[in-house]
């Protein structure tokens, strides 16, 4: 099975309210537990990271 690429964009900034890292949106526990995740959990995570970034996204433009 065909494993997930990292959504990591080589920019780590940990500085939003929630923890999340502004250029992936994962948090440092969910980036450190990436490649361990099973594909189900990935999936999920995947549809989460879409929906904080775009969180972040309309919270830097107001």
């Amino acid at each position: 099975m065909k494993k997930n690429k990292s959504p990591c964009i080589d920019m780590c900034d940990f500085s939003h309210t929630k923890g999340w890292c502004l250029g992936c949106a994962r948090t440092r526990e969910e980036c450190k537990n990436w490649k361990s995740l099973k594909p189900y959990a990935l999936n999920i995570l995947q549809k989460d990271l879409q929906k904080r970034m775009a969180q972040i996204q309309t919270e830097s433009n107001k």
